[in-house]
């Protein structure tokens, strides 16, 4: 699921684009940055209907050998019993999964090759060979195939990958989460009650996460003057243009967060973005980053500007 690292990033990819855009409507930018959170949710859904359609594969696969121009004894007799695996049967009959299926008009019949490449490839696999001839047919023991398709194919097909990436222009970042939305899935379904076996999350408290991210966005936008005068005021030796935009725009972010959510900690918020600055931009922006911020907040500290209560009071 999205932790607060994650939906930072999200943030901050939303106000890279707004900083690059001569549209400065920032209701337009709210909408983009829900799109980009619901985007998550949506190649989760994708995934999952992708396992179950490889599934279903087993059977038209066996219909396509019994009516072979000479089919041979196997052909005619062939285990059928992916197609009803466990896990996937509870999947199918997961409500909240079928309406994200219909919500997002998720169907692989584009390129039905996809699936039938998967399934072409979990035939050849031993493990697959191992499951078929099995009798255990409990959540637990089922489900380790489809972990099988999933982290052992699917994550490692080149033509998988290329779809996600045409369909989702944050798949680089976002797959990592991905990972984690399908692991919790696994982990959730172990009832043989459909109704009991639950999706993951997107986060763990959406209602409070999208309020964080909105206000965020906005707020950094709303008093982006004041917070680069703040910056402007530290970084006095250095010519405007030799600062990354990425690094201002965390600095921004995190100078918001400082002064307007009293519930994060400050040392959360310096550490958040000095991580985010070592993934998304330059090898010395975090060290940059971090001396700008600690001056900054020293700053804000002795004029009374830091007011944290609750958790933010946590050290």
């Amino acid at each position: 699921m999205l932790n607060r690292r994650h939906l930072r990033v999200k943030v901050l990819q939303t106000l890279y684009a707004y900083q690059l855009s001569e549209d400065k409507q920032v209701d337009k930018f709210e909408k983009a940055l829900l799109y980009n959170v619901d985007q998550v949710y949506e190649m989760y859904i994708w995934t999952l209907s992708l396992l179950d359609e490889v599934s279903e594969h087993a059977r038209i696969d066996a219909d396509e050998r019994a009516h072979k121009h000479l089919p041979t004894a196997a052909d005619l007799a062939p285990n059928t019993r992916l197609y009803n695996n466990t896990f996937i049967e509870l999947l199918r009959h997961n409500e909240k999964y079928k309406a994200a299926v219909k919500r997002y008009k998720i169907s692989w019949s584009f390129d039905p090759e996809i699936v039938r490449t998967v399934f072409l490839q979990l035939k050849e696999a031993p493990e697959y060979e191992t499951y078929l001839k099995q009798e255990d047919r409990s959540v637990a023991a089922e489900k380790d195939i489809i972990k099988y398709i999933f982290k052992k194919i699917i994550l490692k097909s080149p033509i998988i990958e290329q779809v996600f990436e045409e369909k989702f222009i944050n798949w680089p970042v976002d797959k990592e989460v991905l990972q984690a939305m399908i692991a919790k899935t696994f982990k959730n379904f172990t009832s043989e009650d459909p109704s009991q076996n639950k999706l993951a999350e997107l986060t763990p408290n959406w209602d409070e996460d999208r309020q964080f991210i909105l206000d965020l966005l906005v707020h950094t936008i709303r008093y982006a003057d004041e917070y680069q005068q703040l910056i402007g005021m530290k970084t006095k030796n250095w010519e405007s243009d030799r600062i990354a935009l990425l690094d201002t725009l965390l600095m921004r972010m995190a100078i918001c967060e400082l002064l307007n959510f009293s519930t994060i900690p400050v040392k959360v918020t310096i550490n958040e973005y000095i991580e985010i600055s070592k993934v998304f931009s330059t090898a010395k922006s975090n060290t940059f980053i971090n001396g700008i911020l600690d001056k900054i907040l020293t700053e804000l500290q002795a004029a009374g500007r830091i007011r944290k209560y609750g958790r933010g009071l946590v050290q």
